[in-house]
């Protein structure tokens, strides 16, 4: 017979050990529990912010599975289904179980995971990545997908030629350089803003000229950001607001007007011990190479910044 979900946790908070059957959403969001009952049934379950460290085998639920920002969450049931499932911020969790079955998959943040099942099974729904920092590969099994958030990925270098996408993929900051020829017509993003092929993957072919006279401010932040700070401003002959030299060398604070934004406005400088050249954007209201050092250094007050040498 299913209790409440107020009855159920109540319960679960009592310590209940035996099967449960929720009538609607168990919500035990934030609770100290770090394990839940077997055979647990519910509609939807929400922990997320919760003390779980793992879920129970035969756990059933029919809608959502929400566990967003469950830091001690390290392992999922084998088997485990759910219509939607967000894992947001769970930053213990290595691997997804075998045989998950879902429609929507969330690990935005989740910087551990790395592995995943050698089966599973989402049903042409959405696939959320970002920053999954220790991400190498995608499984073939992934198939046909609405859309693919793939943003901070940085450890992705391909996707399999299997993958079929009827909606976007979103390859920002990954090291992603090309698409399987079957994805060749698939819309793409760079950290949800839509961009052409050749800002993605032929950034080499950019120039300023260009950057300067796209209109679209998120685009052209895109485009700057693909091109690398340091070519951009050099080939947009930025303004020189100020020049110094500090022990480690010489260094310019440049400054390029962007239309309808803010400038951009950064320390051109190398590094004293390999001699490489940077440029480390600042705030626009930076007026001195030396302000800007500081706050790159996070001195809100300039004249508390006085290193022996810059590193």
């Amino acid at each position: 017979m299913d209790v409440s979900p107020h009855e159920a946790r109540v319960r679960l908070e009592a310590g209940h050990k035996g099967p449960l059957s929720v009538a609607g959403r168990l919500d035990l969001t934030h609770t100290e529990l770090t394990s839940l009952p077997p055979d647990l049934r519910c509609y939807e379950l929400d922990a997320r912010g919760s003390k779980l460290r793992s879920l129970p085998k035969r756990l059933e639920v029919e809608s959502r599975l929400i566990l967003d920002a469950c830091a001690e969450l390290r392992e999922l049931p084998e088997g485990l289904t759910a219509g939607a499932m967000s894992l947001r911020e769970c930053r213990s969790l290595h691997a997804l179980p075998e045989g998950i079955e879902t429609w929507f998959l969330d690990l935005t943040d989740c910087s551990r995971f790395e592995r995943w099942p050698a089966t599973g099974n989402i049903h042409s729904g959405r696939v959320r990545l970002r920053n999954c920092i220790e991400l190498r590969t995608l499984p073939d099994w992934l198939g046909r997908l609405a859309s693919l958030d793939l943003a901070g990925c940085v450890g992705l270098t391909e996707v399999p030629a299997s993958l079929e996408i009827t909606g976007f993929i979103d390859v920002g900051g990954t090291n992603i350089e090309r698409l399987p020829k079957s994805l060749a017509q698939v819309p793409l993003h760079w950290r949800s803003v839509p961009i052409d092929h050749r800002i993605a993957f032929e950034p080499s072919r950019l120039t300023a000229q260009e950057v300067l006279a796209e209109s679209n401010a998120e685009i052209r932040r895109v485009m700057i950001e693909r091109m690398g700070y340091l070519r951009f401003v050099e080939e947009s002959r930025a303004k020189e607001l100020d020049a110094d030299t500090d022990p480690g060398g010489a260094r310019r604070l440049l400054s390029v007007a962007l239309e309808e934004d803010e400038p951009l406005v950064g320390l051109a400088c190398q590094c004293p011990s390999t001699g490489h050249q940077y440029f480390l954007r600042v705030p626009p209201h930076v007026t001195s190479c030396h302000q800007a050092a500081a706050w790159l250094a996070g001195f809100d007050d300039p004249s508390l910044y006085n290193p022996a040498i810059e590193t």
